[in-house]
C-alpha cells in the first residue's frame, strides 16, 4: 500500500494528510478498503490512538467510511458529482448521450494531450499494460471485459494527465457510463467489425501517447470519440427505423 513514515508533528494530522493527499491524487480510490489497523499503524509509524483520531476526522467529513465486521474503505464520493434528479433526466434523454460523448472528447484530447507531455513513464507503461490486456481480451471476444477495459484504457490516460480535477470529475462521469446512464458499452463490442475498430483506433492512441506525440494523441482521441458518436447515432437510428418497421407489420397482419 502507498503509506510512508509520517515527519514529527501531530500524529493524528500527518496521517490525515497523507490519507487526505492519497485520495486526492487518486491512488486510494472511492471503494478501497484500507489495511486493518494494526497493519496501517505499522506502516505509518504512527500508535493506533493517533491512527484512530485520523481515521475518525476523515470519516466526519465523508472521505472514509466503515463498514460493520468488515473495515474502514475509502468512500464511494464519486456518485455526488451529480444528484439523483440529474441522473434519472440524464437517463431518459438521448440528447444527453450525445453531449456526455462531446464532453468527453474535448475532456480527455486534452488529457491525451498533457499525458503525452506530462507523464511519467511509468504512466506511459501503465497505458501500455492496460491496452495489452485490451489486446488479449479481444482475442476472447468478451464483450464485457472489452467494455471494462475501454474504460480503464481511458482513466488510466486521465490519470497519467496529472490534473486531480479532472481526474476526479471524469472518474465521476464514467461511474454513471459504467452503470449504463449513458449507454451501454457492451453493445459497441458486440459487431466484429466495430471491435475491430475499436482496438485499432485505441491502438492508435496508445501508440501517439507512446512516442510522446501531443498533437497525435489528442487528434487520435477526438477520432476515436467522433467514431463512437456515429456508431451510437447509427444505432438508435436503426432502433426507432425498427419500431416503425414492426408497427407497419403488425398493422398489415390486421388488415
Amino acid at each position: 500500500m502507498p503509506f510512508k513514515k509520517v515527519q514529527p508533528e501531530k500524529l493524528s494530522d500527518a496521517v490525515t494528510k497523507q490519507i487526505e493527499l492519497l485520495i486526492l491524487q487518486g491512488i486510494l480510490r472511492p471503494g478501497e478498503r484500507l489495511p486493518s489497523e494494526r497493519e496501517l499503524s505499522e506502516r505509518l509509524g504512527v500508535s493506533r490512538p493517533s491512527l484512530r483520531e485520523a481515521i475518525s476526522d476523515l470519516q466526519d467529513r465523508g472521505l472514509l467510511t466503515s463498514r460493520a465486521g468488515s473495515g474502514i474503505y475509502v468512500a464511494e464520493v464519486l456518485g455526488s458529482a451529480f444528484s439523483e434528479a440529474l441522473v434519472k433526466l440524464f437517463a431518459s434523454h438521448d440528447e444527453a448521450v450525445f453531449d456526455y460523448i462531446s464532453f468527453r472528447r474535448d475532456m480527455e484530447g486534452l488529457a491525451a494531450e498533457r499525458a503525452a507531455r506530462l507523464g511519467s513513464d511509468t504512466d506511459l507503461r501503465v497505458i501500455q499494460a492496460v491496452f495489452d490486456k485490451m489486446e488479449a481480451a479481444h482475442k476472447k471476444r468478451n464483450p464485457e471485459d472489452e467494455a471494462h477495459l475501454d474504460a480503464d484504457f481511458h482513466l488510466s490516460i486521465i490519470e497519467a494527465s496529472h490534473n486531480v480535477i479532472m481526474l476526479h470529475m471524469m472518474r465521476s462521469m464514467y461511474q454513471l457510463l459504467r452503470e449504463g446512464v449513458f449507454y451501454n458499452r457492451q453493445m459497441m463490442f458486440k459487431q466484429r467489425t466495430t471491435r475491430d475498430t475499436l482496438l485499432d483506433q485505441h491502438r492508435a492512441i496508445n501508440s501517439a501517447l507512446q512516442a510522446r506525440d501531443p498533437e497525435g494523441a489528442r487528434a487520435a482521441v477526438e477520432a476515436h470519440l467522433d467514431y463512437v458518436r456515429s456508431k451510437l447515432f447509427d444505432q438508435q437510428r436503426s432502433e426507432r427505423n425498427e419500431q416503425i418497421a414492426l408497427q407497419r407489420f403488425e398493422h398489415e397482419r390486421a388488415r
